[in-house]
């Protein structure tokens, strides 16, 4: 570095760190040694004295440079620059009155330097370290070891150890074993792409990474474990966003001899510790239960949001009596018309606001919404001319209104009408600064469908994955009407987002065998992707469930960021690249031959 008189880095010797960077107090003031290791945050050249704040992953030490002191010392802390790693040898003193710092842990406190060793330089870094973030994501990810030593970020990582740490305590004290799966397994229909790992020694077979371990924790039940869970990391090849990765961590839990309420209770009690110990929120158990079909009848999605109410109303009947011909023409073709109330929206809602939610609800399948607002004169609406009085006083009564209040109407297709009044919730919600990332709504969504109809496959497909089980009561409707029949599957909900889902599985080998007929899975294709489980389940299975946690969902909602890829240490962008490896990359023809593969186009 230009003007600077070192050559070259200083070894540790045989000097020991003595304390971390945020360990000393104002007891530890007058010790007659202290070596402190780290990098240096800041420094302050005031020419006579130079003070450097020293950082490490614990905290910040004030260190001063004092001619006094030790001259050489002095000389050779001209030329520290931010980032450099350093060790100090010196002596603990207290500050000078007015000079503490209350910011800090330390700041009643000074490290006086009588000697300095340079452990290594740096470059330039590429942005700021320390202070405000002024860098891109793409160049943040592409030197993601320096946005990790930013004392806000590290933080994350270090609630992150937490959340774990005390979910592991929490199952172990449960009875529950950690057991690790394989990882290079066998390709099977699971939902999502695999990601396929060739076989040097068996060419032309493929391994695949696991989506998730749910026929091996399955098999475990099988072996007698009774209570499983791992802390594991699952690959699926899907397109990205916020909240997924290619790469991601999930808590999977599996039990034996239990119902969704054990299961479910299991996961409230550890919901309950995370919250209580790492941030100190009490979640209120039991927590709520929806069925599927209400939360889209109410909500528009099988994902509500329960920090704030505005529930759909069904005025399909009083539609029809109206005198507006779009309303009585999609009730008469089976069609509905449903509402919400937005409390105190009347005035928060422009004309030039209420035609952006109609464009929001053409985007997204519907014609267009219907308004009204509620003044001291009653309906201020287009529609207010099709409605008998006695009908618009039913509405009110219905919905509940009151003066200042906006009444937001779709009419189309059950489907549709759900779908687009679920985003236009969502979207007025924020509008309203209805939402708070302080607060934590949870719900249980329960009594999924087994199946959804794949439009573009025409046929069946599970709508969780093949190997739950089926509400017992619909079993005689396997066959007749599959369509109809309720899966034993249950979804964890947090403030509208999906934490986690899982379902009792079927543990009965003949059941098993019926649902992948209804799928279109063939008897000699089940026999190739998972003849092994459809085999053990023939050697005294026992009835068991379990659940799975997206755990980087989960950290990202409980710290209040917005992705996932802030609380993964070194994460893929959305196009599944590794901006600091430069991963995916070409490999050498050498090695595509030894596994006798061959990259075309």
């Amino acid at each position: 570095m230009t003007g600077s008189t070192v050559t070259d880095v200083d070894s540790m010797g045989t000097w020991k760190r003595t304390h971390d960077c945020g360990s000393l107090r104002a007891g530890d003031a007058g010790k007659k040694e202290v070596i402190l290791m780290g990098w240096v945050n800041s420094r302050r050249d005031l020419g006579n004295l130079i003070f450097v704040d020293l950082r490490d992953r614990w905290g910040i030490t004030q260190v001063v440079f004092d001619p006094n002191m030790d001259r050489q010392c002095h000389e050779r802390a001209h030329v520290l620059r931010n980032e450099w790693v350093i060790a100090v040898r010196g002596k603990v003193s207290m500050r000078a009155d007015g000079q503490e710092n209350p910011g800090l842990p330390t700041g009643q406190i000074e490290l006086k330097a009588t000697e300095l060793r340079i452990l290594n330089r740096t470059h330039t870094p590429p942005f700021q370290v320390d202070g405000t973030v002024d860098a891109s994501e793409t160049l943040r990810l592409k030197y993601r070891y320096l946005e990790l030593r930013r004392p806000d970020v590290f933080s994350l990582f270090l609630k992150r150890h937490q959340i774990t740490s005390r979910i592991r305590t929490y199952l172990n004290d449960k009875g529950f074993l950690e057991v690790e799966t394989p990882v290079l397994t066998k390709s099977t229909p699971e939902g999502a792409r695999d990601y396929l790992v060739p076989s040097r020694i068996n060419r032309g077979m493929f391994y695949a990474l696991p989506q998730s371990p749910q026929l091996f924790k399955q098999l475990l039940m099988i072996g007698g474990f009774d209570r499983y869970y791992q802390i594991v990391k699952c690959f699926r090849d899907e397109d990205l966003r916020a909240d997924r990765q290619p790469e991601f961590t999930q808590v999977d839990v599996e039990m034996s001899f239990v119902d969704e309420d054990a299961v479910m209770r299991i996961f409230e009690g550890m919901m309950q510790a995370v919250f209580s110990s790492v941030i100190g929120y009490d979640i209120p158990v039991p927590i709520p239960r929806i069925s599927y079909h209400d939360a889209m009848e109410r909500f528009g999605t099988d994902r509500p949001d329960m920090r704030f109410a505005m529930e759909f109303n069904d005025i399909s009947d009083i539609a029809k009596r109206s005198s507006f011909n779009i309303f009585k023409g999609v009730v008469d073709s089976g069609g509905k018309v449903k509402a919400i109330c937005v409390d105190g929206g009347a005035q928060v809602f422009s004309r030039k606001k209420l035609d952006a939610l109609s464009e929001l609800a053409a985007a997204n399948g519907a014609k267009g919404i219907s308004w009204i607002k509620i003044t001291d004169k009653g309906w201020q609406s287009p529609l207010n001319r099709f409605f008998k009085e006695e009908d618009r006083a039913e509405i009110d009564i219905r919905l509940g209104v009151k003066q200042g209040d906006l009444i937001i109407m779709v009419a189309d297709e059950p489907d549709v009408v759900n779908t687009v009044l679920g985003v236009i919730r969502l979207d007025v919600a924020g509008q309203m600064d209805l939402i708070r990332k302080t607060d934590y709504a949870f719900v249980w969504v329960t009594d999924f469908p087994m199946f959804e109809f794949n439009n573009t496959e025409q046929r069946l497909e599970a709508m969780h994955h093949p190997f739950t089980s089926p509400v017992d009561d619909d079993l005689p409707l396997l066959l007749s009407k599959p369509e109809a029949v309720r899966a034993r599957a249950y979804d964890l909900v947090i403030n509208g987002t999906e934490i986690g889902g899982g379902s009792i599985r079927i543990h009965n080998a003949s059941i098993q065998e019926k649902i992948l007929d209804i799928l279109g899975i063939s008897r000699e294709k089940a026999r190739q992707k998972f003849g092994f489980l459809l085999e053990a389940l023939r050697y005294g299975a026992p009835p068991h469930g379990g659940m799975a946690i997206g755990l980087d969902r989960l950290v990202a909602m409980i710290l209040g960021v917005d992705s996932i890829r802030e609380v993964i240490a070194f994460p893929k962008t959305t196009s599944a690249a590794c901006l600091l490896t430069e991963a995916p990359s070409f490999v050498e023809e050498e090695q595509l031959k030894e596994l006798g593969l061959k990259v075309i186009g």
